[in-house]
């Protein structure tokens, strides 16, 4: 079966990013544009993958952790995003099989180091930055210089390698660089300064973070406080606290003006909500979401339109309806995507 799904992707001409609903063919990836709420019947672009290179993971935008960078034969850079690492892993690891198609030995070795990364599974990654955080037990910021810029709380790679191994987060150095490479991926942490930076450029998870007293890095949070709070008014900090039990590309009916777009939705558990995030923005804010408390959920019959539902939007439909009676249209990618939803969500209401 071929591998399909949306991915936010950003345009090479114009640097904004659109919504496309990829499907990974042998030796080329297409992409194709949604029009209320249906695909287009050609697609839009494709990606020819013989001779191009992948980066994955690829931090080359702060706000966009999650990204996998094609280059092509011809010097084309394309940037797609994923939605988790779990989704972003699986679509690189098939591109890759895809790119290495003609060299089997390469795909082995990929299944291999797929199958080896299991041995960290069992470590929370939140519970090493809580650990981290901690006053009197965790990491000591200090203040450092790097090539006469001055850096405040900033910790050194090796630093956080003794520290994690002190901690028992980890067994040997190796161990260590891995896990706080993990930490720099899923944007816990960040490199600062020169040697750090240029570091992250690398292909090889374990030399993506540097072991070194030289080679510095912060809390990504502290990068972030600086910034002004004046939009953070929507929603209620404690909304988004919650465990983060499925997430993904729906496509959703507006309320207004009744048009179909590609929300990436988060669902999470205690407290109950599910809100949704507009994949093409820079900021990872939500543009709307709802308390699951009372809610109903159902699949809407996939012969014809339903009530309520505007265009010729057919199939794998589902509806949410809020205590307040507020309707909620939303079109999963297959019969089997919308039957998960719907379980994830039952048992929250």
């Amino acid at each position: 079966r071929d591998l399909c799904g949306f991915l936010p992707l950003q345009g090479h001409v114009v640097r904004n990013w659109k919504v496309r609903w990829f499907v990974l063919l042998q030796d080329k990836l297409l992409y194709y544009k949604i029009e209320g709420g249906k695909k287009e019947p050609s697609p839009k672009g494709r990606i020819l993958l013989d001779g191009c290179t992948i980066t994955c993971p690829c931090l080359e935008y702060e706000n966009r952790p999650l990204l996998i960078k094609l280059k092509t034969k011809t010097n084309t850079d394309y940037f797609l995003e994923c939605c988790s690492r779990e989704e972003r892993d699986s679509w690189a690891l098939d591109i890759t099989g895809a790119i290495h198609a003609g060299h089997p030995v390469q795909v082995q070795e990929l299944h291999k180091m797929k199958n080896s990364f299991k041995l960290l599974e069992n470590i929370s990654l939140h519970n090493i930055v809580e650990r981290m955080y901690d006053s009197s037990t965790g990491i000591k910021l200090t203040r450092n210089l790097d090539q006469g810029n001055r850096y405040k709380e900033t910790f050194t790679g090796s630093a956080l390698v003794d520290w994690l191994i002190s901690n028992s987060f980890a067994v040997s150095r190796f161990e260590a660089v891995t896990l706080a490479s993990m930490l720099m991926d899923e944007n816990f942490i960040r490199p600062v300064g020169v040697r750090s930076t240029e570091a992250t450029r690398s292909s090889d998870l374990s030399e993506k973070f540097l072991d070194d007293s030289t080679a510095l890095y912060m809390f990504a949070e502290s990068s972030k406080k600086n910034t002004s709070s004046k939009e953070e008014v929507h929603f209620n900090i404690s909304e988004l606290s919650g465990t983060i039990v499925k997430q993904g590309f729906l496509v959703k009916q507006g309320h207004k003006r009744k048009n179909w777009k590609v929300r990436k939705f988060v669902l999470r558990a205690d407290p109950a909500f599910l809100h949704y995030y507009d994949p093409t923005k820079e900021d990872n804010k939500p543009v709307g979401g709802f308390s699951l408390r009372g809610c109903l959920v159902s699949a809407l019959e996939d012969n014809g339109v339903p009530a309520g539902v505007k265009g010729n939007v057919q199939g794998n439909l589902f509806k949410i309806i809020t205590k307040n009676d507020i309707h909620y249209y939303i079109q999963a990618s297959s019969k089997a995507e919308r039957v998960q939803w719907i379980e994830a969500i039952k048992p929250l209401t």
